[in-house]
């Protein structure tokens, strides 16, 4: 095969041809999708920032894995609509890395993101009376930071190990970049790469896998010694991040699935549903959730949509 290793050779992705067909139709709903994330995430974004009220570790960390999803979505609605307007299939292998690199480092960051959540509320619950000590806001934000710098670093080194490599191909099985399709093009042995990938996603979900199994599990059984009201109370915020965390872990699973399948035993139309469900269902219905179930969050949001609708 042809060497195609420069660093500005376009590559081309084959999920935007197989969407060519309806592409007006796809275009619609990504915009729709987009927007909807947008509306969505902004409200809770500012409504936490001018709330001071809500200056408190959980409601920073709504904050936060809101932005997250912002960030997330920025990294592929744009680029897809643009492609589906303009007929484009072809990104730069620049491009294709930067664009790797932002949806790892969301998906890296959402998942420590749950971890720093799972154990705010362990310790809300389990240890309320050293909580103030426990979990303060300087602390949150330095968790945030760490957590948030982490991600980026061992992310950037993977995609790095991705860029020497010279390529033996250009074509990507999807509708955006991520590391592995980009590694698998090339004309070397990529076994650093799999082995550094594989190291460092099973010791992070190890860690914060435990971290939330944990945690969860501490609060279940709490749960049956607090009073009907703290119980409740306790139980309602347990399944509202329980209900978001799965949400991202199906997305994350459908994509572990999508690699491990293989390239050529799937459909490109699998690879689309697949890889896209982690892109867009986590950063929409984050905010949507939250919005509507963490009572405080909500009251606050009516009263500004309230105050929106009686302005002349």
């Amino acid at each position: 095969m042809k060497n195609v290793s420069s660093i500005g050779t376009s590559l081309v992705l084959l999920g935007i041809v197989e969407m060519e067909g309806f592409k007006y139709l796809y275009c619609s709903l990504a915009v729709i999708v987009y927007l909807l994330i947008l509306l969505l995430s902004f409200m809770v974004v500012f409504v936490v920032l001018t709330e001071e009220s809500l200056h408190k570790p959980m409601y920073i960390l709504i904050y936060n894995l809101t932005l997250n999803g912002v960030f997330g979505s920025s990294s592929f609605f744009p680029k897809l609509i643009a492609d589906l307007l303009t007929s484009s299939k072809v990104i730069s292998r620049a491009g294709c890395l930067i664009q790797a690199l932002c949806l790892s480092v969301f998906l890296y960051f959402e998942v420590f993101t749950f971890t720093i959540m799972a154990y705010d509320q362990y310790l809300a619950v389990c240890l309320p009376l050293q909580y103030v000590m426990l979990m303060t806001t300087v602390k949150t934000v330095k968790l945030i930071v760490g957590s948030s710098t982490f991600s980026f670093m061992v992310v950037l080194i993977a995609i790095l190990l991705s860029a020497r490599l010279p390529l033996c191909g250009v074509e990507i099985r999807n509708i955006f970049c991520d590391n592995m399709s980009v590694f698998i093009l090339s004309c070397l042995d990529s076994t650093v790469n799999n082995l550094y990938g594989g190291i460092i996603t099973v010791a992070c979900l190890i860690f914060t896998m435990g971290i939330i199994a944990y945690s969860y599990l501490q609060i279940f059984i709490t749960c049956f010694t607090l009073n009907r009201y703290s119980y409740k109370k306790a139980i309602y915020t347990l399944v509202t991040h329980l209900l978001n965390f799965l949400i991202f872990m199906v997305g994350a699973i459908f994509i572990f699935v999508r690699l491990r399948i293989g390239s050529d035993n799937l459909p490109i139309f699998g690879h689309i549903i697949l890889s896209g469900s982690v892109a867009v269902f986590p950063p929409l219905l984050n905010p949507l959730i939250y919005g509507l179930r963490t009572n405080v969050l909500k009251i606050k949001i009516m009263n500004r949509l309230e105050k929106l609708r009686t302005l002349p």
